[in-house]
């Protein structure tokens, strides 16, 4: 067998004695089901996928019940309510400071292009904490949720602290 050759995942048709046993009159269900394709809307689609846009002063904030709904795409995030704003929350423990400093490039790398740049903080010698938040509307916006998905996609494994296996 071919490696291309890996064969339907779909449904398949009856063998001819599950044809002669009626075995469809056994099964629970609808023959006649429509089977609907459908195409994801935007707030489907992966948030690290779209572009950050200008938020106008006037514009409100985030809702928590919005926030929370869309903290399920970003990973790791967590929302932190500082004094009534809003902002998004992420931690990562490193190896060392070295390790630390290189997570802080990775990330201005990756977000440098959309304009909106977290606040990113190397605490202790091996941590780096990264906040988001539009500080232009008090709160949170599309553009924090964007630039959180496109950190999440950021490779860190090479810089986390190795784990120990125990004999």
């Amino acid at each position: 067998m071919s490696g291309a050759d890996l064969g339907d995942f779909g449904a398949r048709d009856p063998f001819p004695a599950e044809l002669e046993s009626n075995f469809a009159d056994k099964v629970l269900g609808n023959v006649s089901t429509e089977h609907k394709i459908l195409i994801p809307n935007a707030s489907a689609l992966s948030l690290a996928k779209l572009e950050c846009t200008p938020i106008s002063q006037l514009q409100q904030p985030i809702s928590e019940e919005e926030a929370k709904q869309l903290l399920f795409k970003v990973v790791g995030w967590r929302l932190v309510n500082e004094k009534g704003v809003l902002k998004l929350q992420c931690l990562w423990k490193l190896r060392d400071e070295k390790c630390g400093e290189e997570l802080i490039n990775r990330i201005n790398k990756a977000v440098e292009s959309t304009g909106h740049l977290p606040t990113l903080h190397l605490e202790v010698p091996n941590q780096v904490r990264a906040e988001l938040w539009t500080s232009s509307i008090g709160g949170l916006s599309i553009n924090d949720f964007i630039v959180a998905a496109k950190i999440d996609e950021i490779k860190t494994s090479d810089l986390l602290p190795r784990l120990r296996a125990w004999a």
